[in-house]
């Protein structure tokens, strides 16, 4: 009875698989059409800002909507670090997130085997939403780290455009970490950024926690920080708690106690999370959902949008000191990706899906 069950789940996965790839492909052709948001939206609004406003760092509202004043940026090299996916210009967040990069950068290098940090998006100039990749990042408190290792050299900016991602899942099994690709570094990394008290989640791909839950030796103090959610296979993402006196900031509410690797796990390896949408009922038609405007965000931003912008990248990323330097003119950049959310080998990610991200 217990083999013709499993049997019988294996089918399912392979059909649901089948059928999340199907419906994924033609939602991806139906963004494709609409890449663009509608003039006069948030998401227009704030992605056609290019600089942070003048004024002291203030995130406002929740990290799924919100915006964020007096933004820095994370600089495009450091000893420890690069940025990638130039062209998108989401390498700004607050400065406590910015500090905590840089600190993971050196903290993993120096005493976990890690070579330095790829830094996908943090959020926008002024936060808010974003046309693409997140639901959240809007508020400059979160960002996504590749787990790919930083390579020896600089890259060139084409090179940070089209380097691929690599998924630590094993093709055609579900929810498996591949032996070839994870390694034990990649779980020192991981265990490194949950260890600092201002990060306050991770979120990693199901198959990456419950590697961490069966294979984790070390101090497991923290291992409950790390959140199993769709995709994430390739990068994980760190959230950090509302910065002390940001009185604008909405908090989320903290992660249990225990170290995540029971039931809350085991539920992403059942049918229910990966079951196709239930379709209308007949004679409905679902509803279209409606842009998100900077009105239906917290009253500040409006003013955030509006601010002057600092004098240029040099000056939000170095300071005033920095401006007086001669700027280095840019480097041309090729089109941007349509999304830093690498697809798992199981298939892409339901749009639908409930998410905290």
């Amino acid at each position: 009875m217990a083999l013709h069950t499993a049997r019988t789940f294996q089918t399912f996965l392979k059909l649901a698989f089948a059928g999340v790839l199907g419906a994924s492909l033609v939602a991806g052709d139906a963004s494709a059409e609409q890449k663009q948001p509608s003039p006069g939206s948030a998401k227009a609004l704030f992605g056609a800002v290019a600089l942070p406003n003048q004024g002291a760092a203030q995130p406002f509202g929740f990290y799924a909507k919100g915006c964020m004043s007096g933004a820095v940026a994370l600089p495009t090299d450091g000893p420890t670090w690069q940025t990638m996916r130039l062209s998108r210009n989401r390498h700004w967040g607050n400065p406590a997130m910015i500090s905590l990069l840089e600190r993971l950068s050196r903290d993993a290098a120096k005493y976990d085997g890690w070579p330095g940090l790829l830094v996908g998006d943090i959020s926008q100039p002024r936060g808010g939403p974003m046309f693409n990749g997140h639901a959240s990042h809007q508020i400059g408190l979160d960002a996504d780290v590749w787990l790919t290792p930083m390579p020896a050299h600089p890259m060139s900016v084409e090179a940070r455009e089209t380097l691929p991602f690599t998924t630590m899942l094993q093709k055609g099994a579900f929810l498996t970490i591949n032996p070839d690709v994870w390694t034990e570094s990649r779980a020192r990394l991981l265990m490194r950024a949950a260890s600092y008290p201002q990060v306050e989640r991770i979120f990693v791909n199901p198959a990456i926690k419950k590697k961490m839950c069966d294979t984790w030796r070390g101090d497991r103090t923290n291992l409950g920080k790390l959140r199993p959610i769709y995709g994430h296979d390739s990068h994980f993402h760190i959230r950090i708690k509302c910065p002390p006196g940001a009185a604008s900031c909405k908090p989320q509410a903290p992660v249990p106690a225990d170290d995540g690797c029971g039931k809350s796990l085991a539920w992403w390896f059942t049918k229910e999370p990966w079951a196709p949408p239930k379709p209308p009922k007949p004679g409905t038609k679902p509803a279209k959902p409606r842009e998100v405007m900077v009105s239906d965000l917290p009253n500040a931003c409006s003013s955030v949008l509006a601010a002057p912008s600092v004098g240029s990248v040099q000056t939000a990323t170095f300071g005033a000191a920095a401006a007086a330097a001669p700027e280095v003119a840019p480097m041309a950049l090729v089109p941007a990706a349509a999304s830093d959310e690498a697809l798992p080998a199981i298939g892409p990610v339901p749009d639908d899906k409930p998410s905290d991200e």
